[in-house]
C-alpha cells in the first residue's frame, strides 16, 4: 500500500515570505505506507489480499486449494462457512489450513470425492481491530461425461444440396471445445461452403461429390479434464445424378427474418449467420444506424461469425446480416442488447483518521440494470451491527464524525444486480500517531547544475502533519519565488545552482508531537564534448578514426561508450577504443553508418555523431582469420624448491594479433587428470616465472588467446616434483563439543593433498580446561577429522587446538578456541510454580528459576506440560494428551492461550539444556471460567408447508459453560435478495426443534441461530429456507386431427378461474384464450390445424395467479404420411371419371322418379338418426360434443394422474383417441404422425381397478411449473 496523503489543493499563501508546507486534512481514503518499522508499530485491521476466484471450477483428480491471504496488525485469524454455515475444518480429516493463511487444501486424493466439497465457501479474517470477508467462492468440480449412444443412418443426398451434420455435444463443465476430424485425426477442411457453427454443427451450404466420406467425426475437448469425447462417425454418400439446380441463399443459422441476442458489458459478443445455396452465398455485416466498432471488430470462419471485443452498452442494436449469390441476397436482422454486471465508479478505499476526525467510505457502481447497494460490518449486515455513534449511512455513503478509537472496523460494500455482484472491503483504522519522517535521514542528493533538484521527505502521522522546510544550520528561511513545495513533503528547487549546495531540514508537525530530518545537497558541473567526432569518407581496408574529447565533473566518475547504428559496436578487435578516439582498422562495406559517442557520469549524460562511408578499393585479397594455432615446444629451466621457469614458443596467431596466455598446472600425484589455472601473462611473453608447492609432481600446460578466442591446450610439459616441507597451514572449522557427559569430540577440516606439502601427514590435538591450572594434553593422530577425549567432566569449558605435521615437521603454531564437554540433563525441577487465570481461555505461569549449577548444560528455556483434566466417563481412557508449551531463555513466566472454558486443567514445569528436560515440578491445578458457547453444531429446516418452517439443531459441540437460552433471529429474502425486517425468538435451552408458523408461502427466510451462556452469546450458524410455492404442470395431450384434449395438474391455493392459452409454435401470433372453471383439470381445443405444432400454457386468474411453462404438441395429420398421392395416377383419374359418370346417370334416375311423384327416404333417415360424431361444440366450456353429459363426465380431480395401464371406461369417452388408436396399442411414424388414428377399432380391455375419469395421455410424465 501507498500513503496517499497528498491534499487537493497547496495550502501556501502568496504573500508570506517564510515558505511552509502545511498539508490540509482530507476526507479521502489514507491507508498506511509499506515502511517496514512503522508498520511494526501500528495496529491494522485486516485486508484480504488473495483469495480464489468467484467461479472456482475444479479438477476432481486433484487436491482443491481454496486460497485466502490477508494481512494485518496483529495477525489475522482466519475461519471458513461453506453454504452460508459455519464450516469446521478440525472435524474434516481431508481438510487443513495453510499455518499463518486462510488458503485451504483438501486431500481428496487420498480418501474424498470433489463432488462432496462442492458448495458456496467464504474466508473471514479477523484480528482486533474488525474482520474482512472473501468473496462467495462457488466450487464446482469439472465434468465431462460421455457422449450418449446413438445409432446413426446413412445420409445419401443429391449433389448441391445443403446439409447439416449435428454435433449436439454431451454437456461438461466447463462447456467443451468442438472440432471435426476423421478416423485419422485429421481436421476437415472448412471454406465458405463448409463451416462450423458456434453450437458444434457442421454446415454445408452445398455438397459436392468429394464431401462423400464415412468418418465425419464430432469431437469435444474438455480442457478442464484433458479429455477428449467423440461421437460416432457419420456417414454421408452424395449423387452425381440429376444435381439440384442452382438456387438463391437461405439461412441454415439463425431461424426466420430477426432475432434477438443479449450479452454482458466486457464479454465477447458473437452473431452468427450460416446459409445455404448455389453458388455459395457469401456473408456481409452491417449495423443498422450506426458503424461497426473499430479495432474492437472481428470476422471469424469466413466471415460467417462477427465479433465485437469488450462490448458496451453503446453496442446494442439492430445488426443485419446479409447472405448474397449471383442469383439474389437475403438479410437477417439480430437486435443486440448489451446488459451489465456491476463494476465500480468508486470503491471504497480504506480510512485512517486520528480520534475526533471526520471521514467518509463511498462505494459507487454502475450496472444494467442499475446495482443495489448494502453494507456490513465485519461481515455482518450493518443493519444489524452493533450501534456505532459516530456512523450515519446515506444510501452509497457511509459518514463518520468525531470517530474514536472503537469506531475502528472493517466494511464491506456489496454492489448487486441479477448478473453478479461486487464485493468490497475497506476498514476505518482510527490512529493517533505522532509525525514520523520516513525518509532517511543524512540523504545526499547530487544535481547537475541548471536542472531540477527535489528534496525528499516522506512522513505519517495521525492527525495528518504539517510540513516546514530550513536551510543551512541556522535554519534560514526558504523564499517562495525560488522554491516549490509540493504535498507530499517534497521541496523542489526549479534551477539548481552551485549556490544550492547545503543542509535542507525537514520538519513535521502535529498535536501529538513533531520529528525532523536533515539532508544534503550537492550541484555539480554538467558533462560536455568539446571536441566531437566528424564525418569521414574511407577506402575498404583502410583505417579510420573519430575523436570524441569530454569535460566533466572530476568528482564524478566518466564512462565513455561508441555506438554504431544506434547498437553497441559489433565484437570485433577492429574496433579499438581509448581515452578520447574510436579507431577502425580494416574497414568493410558493412562499417558503414552511424558512430556515436555517448559521455556518461551517474548524473547525466551527452553524445555526438558522425557518419562514416565506405568507398571501394583497389581489389586485394581477404586475409583469413582463426584463434591461434597451440604453443608448442615446451620446455622447464631453473627448477628451485618453490619455483620455476616455463617456456614455449607461439603458434601461427591467423592474421589477429595473441593478447595473452594462459598457463594451467597438473597435479599428477594428487589429482590427476585435474587442470587448474596457474597464471596469465601478456601475449609478447614467451617465458613465464611460476611460483610451486612443495610435494607436487608438476605438469604444465599453456593456450594463446587473440580477439577470436582461445587456442588448443599445448602438449603438456616434463613433470617436476618438488622436494616435500612442513605444512604452511593448519586445519581450520576447529570444534569442541561433547556428545556424552563424559567426553569432548575434538573435529577439523583436514588438509588436502596439494596442502600436506609432504608425506606421512598427521594431527596433534592438545586440549586443557579453561578455568583450570592443567597443562595442556595432547596426542598425535592420523589424517583424520575427529578426535573424543573421554572422562572429563560434565559440561566444563575446555580450550583446544589442533596443529598439522609431516615427515618434514610441524605446521606454524595453531589458534585455540573454546568448547564444552557433553551435557548431562538438570538436576532441579523448578520452584514456587504459580498459576494465574487471566480468562476463559488464557492463563498466566510463573516459577523460580533453577541454580545454573544445577542446569549441566546451555540452559535452552523452560518447558510447561499441561493437560485437561478427564471427566467421569473418560478416565478409563489410558491415554491423556498433554501438550507442551517452550519458553526460550531465563524466562520465569509464560502465557498458556487456547485454553478450554469452564474446564480442570493441571500443568507442571521442568527446565530444558541442550542434553534433554530435568525433573518436573509439583502439579500444579487450576481452572477455567465459563466462556461464550460455540455456534450449534447444526440447523436444518424441515417440513416445509405453505406457511410454516419446522427447525431442528444440535447443541454446540463446545457449551464452554450452561447453556442459559438459544436466541433465534429470522428475516424475509424477496427475489432481489434485500432483507425484510429481523424478528427475534428466545427458545428454552432444553429444546433441540421449533416449528415457526404464520409465514408468507412463497417466501425465502434467513435464520440467524446462537446459544448462550453466563458469560455472553456464542458464535451464530445461518441458514436458509423457503416455504412451499404454488405449482401447476401439463400432462401430455391426447391428440387427434384438428383437436387435442388439455390436461394438468395444479398443486396450491384455490384459484376460482383457470384459463388455457394455445397458439401455432414458432409463430409471433398473439395466444388464444379459454376460460376454465376452477374446479376442473382438463379441457378440450377444437378447430385446430391437423399436423400442426402447438404452444399451450395453463394459468390462474387474479392478482396471485400462476402460469405454468410451456409445451409443445403436434395434432394428427389428415392422411398418413407414408400414403402415396393417388391423385396424380392415371389409372385413378379414369376410375374417378367412371364413377362421375355413374353417378350422374342415377342422379337423372332420380329426377325423373321425384317428378313422377316417388319418395326418397334419405332425409328422414337422417332427421330420426343423428350422427353423433358430428355433434356441435358446447360454447360454454369450450368441450368436444361427446362430453356433454355433465353427470358421466366430471372435472378431473386436483392431483390425479392417468392409470397406470392408460385406459378409459367405456362410458367416459366415446371418441377419444384411445379408439382412434387402438388404445395403448397405437404407435407413431418415424416422422412423429399417428398412425394408430387410421386404424380398424378393437374390442377395447376391462378396466382394472379403480380408474381415474381422467383422459388418457401417451405418457405419463408431468413437466412441472416452477
Amino acid at each position: 500500500m501507498q500513503l496517499k496523503i497528498m491534499p487537493k489543493k497547496k495550502c501556501l499563501s502568496a504573500g508570506r515570505a517564510l515558505l511552509i508546507l502545511i498539508l490540509c486534512q482530507m476526507l479521502s481514503a489514507l491507508e498506511v505506507p509499506l515502511d517496514p518499522k512503522l508498520l511494526e508499530d501500528l495496529v491494522q485491521p485486516p485486508t484480504i489480499t488473495q483469495q480464489s476466484p468467484k467461479d472456482y471450477i475444479i479438477d476432481p483428480r486433484e487436491n482443491i486449494v481454496i486460497q485466502c491471504e490477508a494481512k494485518g496488525k496483529p495477525p489475522p485469524s482466519f475461519s471458513w462457512t461453506r453454504n452460508g454455515t459455519h464450516f469446521d475444518i478440525d472435524k474434516d480429516p481431508l481438510v487443513t489450513m495453510k499455518t499463518g493463511s486462510g488458503t485451504l487444501t483438501i486431500n481428496i486424493m487420498s480418501d474424498g470425492k470433489a463432488e462432496t466439497y462442492e458448495g458456496v465457501y467464504q474466508c473471514t479474517a479477523r484480528n482486533e481491530r474488525g474482520a474482512a470477508i472473501s468473496n462467495n467462492i462457488v466450487i464446482r468440480s469439472s465434468r465431462s461425461p460421455l457422449w450418449t449412444k446413438e445409432k446413426l443412418e446413412p445420409m445419401t443426398l443429391r449433389s448441391g444440396q445443403s446439409l447439416v451434420l449435428p454435433c449436439r455435444p454431451p454437456m461438461g463443465l466447463p462447456p467443451p471445445i468442438i472440432f471435426w476430424m476423421d478416423n485419422s485425426f485429421q481436421r476437415l477442411p472448412q471454406s465458405e461452403r463448409v463451416s462450423q457453427g458456434l453450437n458444434g454443427d457442421l454446415y454445408f451450404s452445398n455438397v459436392l461429390p468429394e464431401d462423400a466420406r464415412e468418418d465425419y467425426i464430432c469431437y469435444a475437448r474438455f480442457n478442464h479434464t484433458q479429455t477428449i469425447q467423440q461421437k460416432q462417425p457419420i456417414s454421408v454418400k452424395v449423387t452425381s445424378a440429376k444435381p439440384h439446380r442452382e438456387r438463391p441463399p437461405t439461412f441454415l443459422t439463425p431461424e426466420g427474418n430477426a432475432s434477438r441476442k443479449e450479452e454482458l458489458r466486457g464479454n465477447v459478443l458473437s452473431l452468427e449467420c450460416i446459409a445455404e445455396g448455389l453458388p455459395t452465398p457469401i456473408i456481409y455485416w452491417i449495423k443498422e444506424d450506426g458503424t461497426l466498432p473499430i479495432n474492437r471488430t472481428f470476422y471469424r470462419n469466413f466471415k460467417k461469425t462477427l465479433q465485437i471485443i469488450q462490448v458496451t452498452e453503446a453496442d446494442s442494436g439492430n445488426y443485419q446480416c446479409i447472405a448474397k449469390n449471383t442469383l439474389g441476397a437475403i438479410h437477417h436482422t439480430i437486435s443486440v442488447t448489451v446488459k451489465a454486471a456491476p463494476y465500480w465508479i468508486i470503491a471504497p478505499q480504506n480510512l485512517v483518521l486520528s480520534p475526533g476526525e471526520d471521514g467518509t467510505l463511498i462505494c459507487r457502481a454502475n450496472g444494467n440494470p442499475k446495482p443495489r447497494i448494502s453494507w456490513l460490518s465485519n461481515g455482518v449486515p450493518i443493519e444489524i451491527a452493533p450501534d456505532d455513534p459516530s456512523r450515519k449511512i446515506d444510501g452509497d455513503t457511509i459518514i463518520f464524525s468525531n470517530v474514536q478509537e472503537r469506531s475502528s472496523s472493517v466494511y464491506q460494500c456489496n454492489a448487486s444486480n441479477e448478473y453478479g455482484y461486487l464485493l468490497a472491503n475497506a476498514f476505518v483504522n482510527v490512529l493517533a500517531e505522532p509525525p514520523r519522517i520516513l525518509t532517511s535521514a543524512n540523504t545526499l542528493y547530487q544535481v547537475i547544475a541548471d536542472r531540477p533538484a527535489f528534496l525528499d521527505c516522506a512522513f505519517f502521522g495521525s492527525p495528518l502533519p504539517s510540513i516546514e522546510w530550513f536551510k543551512g544550520a541556522k535554519g534560514s528561511a526558504l523564499r517562495e519565488d525560488i522554491y516549490i513545495l509540493h504535498e507530499n513533503g517534497t521541496l523542489e528547487i526549479p534551477v539548481a545552482q552551485k549556490d544550492s549546495t547545503g543542509t535542507y531540514t525537514c520538519v513535521a508537525r502535529n498535536k501529538l508531537g513533531m520529528a525532523k530530518n536533515e539532508v544534503h545537497l550537492e550541484i555539480k558541473d554538467p558533462t560536455r564534448i568539446i571536441k566531437q567526432p566528424e564525418y569521414a569518407v574511407v577506402q575498404r581496408g583502410s583505417t579510420v578514426s573519430f575523436e570524441c574529447k569530454v569535460k566533466h565533473d572530476h568528482t564524478l566518475i566518466l564512462t565513455v561508450t561508441w555506438l554504431k547504428d544506434h547498437s553497441e559496436l559489433p565484437s570485433d578487435g577492429r574496433f579499438t577504443v581509448d581515452k578520447d578516439h574510436l579507431v577502425v582498422a580494416d574497414v568493410n562495406d558493412d562499417d558503414g553508418g552511424t558512430y556515436t559517442c555517448v559521455a556518461n557520469t551517474t548524473l547525466d549524460n551527452v553524445s555526438a555523431s558522425a557518419v562514416l562511408s565506405v568507398v571501394a578499393p583497389t581489389p586485394t585479397p581477404a586475409p583469413i582469420y582463426d584463434v591461434p594455432n597451440p604453443p608448442f615446444d615446451l620446455e622447464l629451466t631453473d627448477q628451485l624448491d618453490r619455483s620455476v621457469q616455463l617456456s614455449w614458443t607461439p603458434g601461427d596467431d591467423n592474421n589477429s594479433p595473441i593478447t595473452k596466455f594462459i598457463i594451467e598446472y597438473e597435479d599428477v600425484m594428487h589429482e590427476a587428470g585435474l587442470w587448474h589455472h596457474q597464471t596469465e601473462v601478456p601475449g609478447t611473453q614467451t617465458t613465464a616465472q611460476l611460483k610451486l608447492s612443495p610435494y607436487v609432481n608438476y605438469a604444465f600446460r599453456v593456450m594463446a588467446v587473440n580477439s577470436l578466442g582461445r587456442s588448443l591446450p599445448s602438449e603438456a610439459s616434463e613433470q617436476y616434483l618438488t622436494k616435500a616441507a612442513e605444512p604452511d597451514k593448519n586445519p581450520t572449522a576447529v570444534e569442541g563439543l561433547g556428545s556424552e557427559p563424559d567426553n569432548l569430540v575434538i573435529t577439523w577440516k583436514p588438509l588436502s593433498g596439494f596442502e600436506s606439502n609432504g608425506p606421512g601427514l598427521q594431527y596433534k590435538v592438545s586440549w586443557r580446561q579453561k578455568d583450570g591450572d592443567d597443562e595442556w594434553t595432547s596426542v598425535v593422530v592420523a589424517n583424520v577429522s575427529k578426535y573424543i577425549v573421554s572422562g572429563t567432566p560434565t559440561f566444563v569449558p575446555y580450550l583446544v587446538k589442533v596443529q598439522a605435521l609431516n615427515d618434514v615437521g610441524f605446521a606454524p603454531e595453531p589458534a585455540v578456541v573454546m568448547g564444552h564437554s557433553g551435557e548431562d540433563l538438570p538436576m532441579v525441577a523448578p520452584g514456587n510454580v504459580r498459576v494465574s487465570v487471566v480468562n476463559s481461555t488464557l492463563a498466566e505461569v510463573h516459577w523460580d528459576p533453577v541454580p545454573l549449577k544445577s542446569i549441566r548444560g546451555h540452559l535452552q528455556g523452560y518447558r510447561i506440560y499441561y493437560w485437561k483434566a478427564q471427566s467421569s466417563s473418560n478416565r478409563n481412557r489410558r491415554h491423556i494428551e498433554k501438550k507442551i508449551l517452550t519458553f526460550q531463555g531465563s524466562k520465569t513466566h509464560g502465557m498458556l492461550p487456547g485454553l478450554e472454558p469452564f474446564s480442570h486443567y493441571t500443568l507442571n514445569v521442568r527446565v530444558v539444556n541442550g542434553k534433554g528436560e530435568g525433573p518436573a515440578s509439583p502439579d500444579r491445578a487450576f481452572h477455567t471460567p465459563e466462556g461464550v458457547p460455540s455456534a450449534p453444531s447444526s440447523l436444518k429446516i424441515v417440513n416445509p408447508t405453505l406457511d410454516s418452517l419446522t427447525l431442528e439443531w444440535d447443541p454446540p459441540s463446545h457449551p464452554n459453560g450452561i447453556l442459559t437460552e438459544y436466541t433465534l433471529k429470522y428475516q424475509p429474502i424477496n427475489s432481489t435478495h434485500e432483507l425484510g425486517p429481523l424478528i427475534d425468538l428466545k427458545i428454552p435451552a432444553n429444546k433441540t426443534r421449533w416449528t415457526l408458523k404464520n409465514l408468507n408461502f412463497s417466501t425465502r427466510y434467513k435464520f440467524y441461530f446462537y446459544a448462550q451462556t453466563a458469560a455472553g452469546s456464542g458464535s451464530q450458524i445461518t441458514e436458509e429456507a423457503v416455504t412451499t410455492v404454488d405449482e401447476a404442470g401439463i400432462l401430455p395431450p391426447d391428440v387427434g386431427a384438428g383437436k387435442a384434449n388439455i390436461s394438468w395438474e395444479y398443486e396450491g391455493p384455490e384459484h376460482g378461474t383457470f384459463y388455457v392459452e394455445y397458439g401455432v409454435a414458432g409463430s409471433k401470433e398473439e395466444w388464444r384464450k379459454e376460460i376454465v372453471n376452477g374446479s376442473r383439470s382438463f379441457f378440450g381445443l377444437k378447430g385446430l390445424m391437423p399436423g400442426t405444432a402447438y404452444k399451450v400454457r395453463v394459468g390462474a386468474e387474479g392478482d396471485s395467479g400462476f402460469v405454468s411453462s410451456e409445451d409443445v404438441f403436434e395434432t394428427g395429420p389428415a392422411m398418413a404420411s407414408r400414403q402415396v398421392d393417388i391423385a396424380t395416377q392415371g389409372w385413378f383419374i379414369g376410375l374417378m371419371c367412371a364413377v362421375a359418370l355413374l353417378i350422374l346417370i342415377l342422379l337423372i334416375v332420380c329426377f325423373i322418379r321425384r317428378n313422377k311423384g316417388g319418395k326418397y327416404p334419405v332425409k328422414e333417415k337422417e332427421d330420426a338418426h343423428a350422427d353423433p360424431e358430428i355433434q356441435p361444440m358446447k360454447e360454454d366450456d369450450g368441450t368436444f360434443g361427446e362430453y356433454s353429459d355433465a353427470e358421466d363426465h366430471k372435472p378431473l380431480k386436483k392431483g390425479s394422474r392417468t392409470p397406470s395401464d392408460r385406459t378409459v371406461k367405456k362410458e367416459d369417452s366415446d371418441d377419444s383417441l384411445v379408439d382412434y388408436g387402438e388404445g395403448v396399442n397405437g404407435q407413431f411414424n418415424e416422422d412423429g404422425s399417428f398412425i394408430g388414428q387410421y386404424s380398424g377399432k378393437k374390442e377395447k380391455e376391462p378396466a382394472e381397478g379403480n380408474e381415474s375419469s381422467e383422459a388418457p395421455s401417451p405418457v405419463n410424465a408431468m413437466n412441472s411449473f416452477v
